[in-house]
């Protein structure tokens, strides 16, 4: 049986990013309000630990999203399968990532896609053409964070 996982991205505005991200891979934003407002009256979450981001109440410092098909949790809204989870950290990248994000074109070109992404708030760093072996470009999303279009 294979496990579970998400992947986690170090940010400096969690909800920001996430919402890039879920527009870049047509994902959903995960939205913690009703397990937010239990835990508030409930007295297990205090007030400092809550942000407003699109109108909803999410956890200050993170931000999920989660592929639309996949089940959640519907008091959560956490994704109970491909899922990235965004949380802000202190100090600002300084390298390049170690793993990065591969986004396929699939039924638009790729030129399409790039342009899209671009309009989300990505930025081009280099074209790639290895012929027969691929073509794609190298694009940064709005922190900095390298990832391929192809």
């Amino acid at each position: 049986m294979a496990l579970s996982w998400k992947l986690i991205i170090d940010s400096g505005n969690a909800p920001t990013l996430a919402d890039f991200w879920a527009a870049a891979l047509e994902y959903e934003v995960e939205d913690p309000t009703a397990l937010i407002e239990q835990l508030l009256a409930a007295g297990h979450l205090p007030e400092r630990a809550v942000a407003e981001h699109n109108g909803r109440k999410i956890f200050r410092g993170y931000a999920g999203i989660r592929h639309p098909d996949d089940p959640f949790d519907q008091t959560s809204g956490v994704g109970q399968g491909r899922r990235l989870l965004f949380q802000d950290v202190p100090e600002k990248k300084t390298v390049k990532n170690r793993l990065h994000i591969d986004i396929h074109s699939g039924p638009v070109d790729l030129a399409t896609l790039v342009d899209r992404l671009e309009a989300l708030g990505a930025t081009r760093v280099r074209e790639v053409d290895q012929g027969p072996a691929g073509h794609w470009w190298v694009m940064r999303d709005p922190e900095g964070n390298e990832f391929c279009a192809a």
